[in-house]
């Protein structure tokens, strides 16, 4: 198995941006979901804001953080989320853990995409395996995977909800996409984890399949918002 692909989101529910490779810290990749968006009722995603997940967000060489391809804080990507989510939605810096939805960390593999049949981009992986036959990564809750130095521990396949239903180029939706995740796999995809010992990891690494280590505790989940069941007509 490999480090397929490496995907960091540096504003919650937008599209996120291709690595290369990427720092594993304590708290996920490094630069990952510094930003969301909000109202005067709170946190705004896509979930409800489907346009989100239509923006682009990426991480200038400086570390700014860009919104399709203008700075954050500027006026020109303030108004763009006004567009998208609300008349009074802003963008805000937060990195506390609730800006994550359960773990700091996704995980993917490609056989599951595979089987899946539909775009692994509409997962939001951070990190996806490669090399893995089939639909295997149902098997891996409560194992870890080691990289290098790395270590990424498995806590449960995640529940998925109405943004996988989203295209991620065209903003069209595709509600058959969930509906094969509710009847065909329980309703969960994808593995929420974490990052249990730090370093950093590239595209092509090799990956591990191992027993935890002692001393292996996932985190407090985060999460402002706790996902209710959707139903799909």
């Amino acid at each position: 198995m490999y480090v397929k692909e490496l995907w960091r989101y540096p504003v919650k529910s937008m599209r996120g941006e291709r690595l290369s490779s990427a720092e594993v810290t304590p708290d996920g990749i490094a630069g990952d979901r510094l930003l969301h968006v909000r109202d005067r009722r709170g946190v705004l995603t896509g979930r409800t804001r489907h346009n989100l997940l239509g923006m682009s967000a990426t991480t200038h060489q400086n570390g700014e953080i860009l919104v399709d391809g203008e700075p954050w804080a500027g006026d020109q990507s303030a108004a763009a989320v006004r567009a998208a989510a609300g008349p009074d939605a802003e963008l805000v810096r937060y990195t506390g853990p609730e800006r994550f939805d359960v773990l700091n960390l996704m995980v993917a593999t490609d056989g599951a995409i595979a089987a899946l049949g539909h775009d692994g981009r509409r997962l939001r992986p951070n990190i996806v395996i490669g090399g893995v036959p089939g639909l295997a990564e149902r098997t891996w809750p409560g194992l870890t995977l080691r990289i290098g130095d790395v270590l990424i521990g498995m806590l449960k396949l995640r529940a998925r909800c109405i943004v996988t239903t989203i295209d991620p180029d065209t903003g069209e939706q595709n509600l058959d996409v969930l509906r094969t995740i509710l009847r065909g796999h329980d309703g969960r995809f994808a593995l929420d984890s974490w990052a249990a010992a730090p370093g950093v990891i590239r595209v092509g690494d090799d990956v591990e399949l191992i027993e935890p280590p002692e001393g292996i505790d996932p985190p407090a989940a985060g999460g402002w918002i706790v996902g209710a069941p959707y139903t799909v007509p």
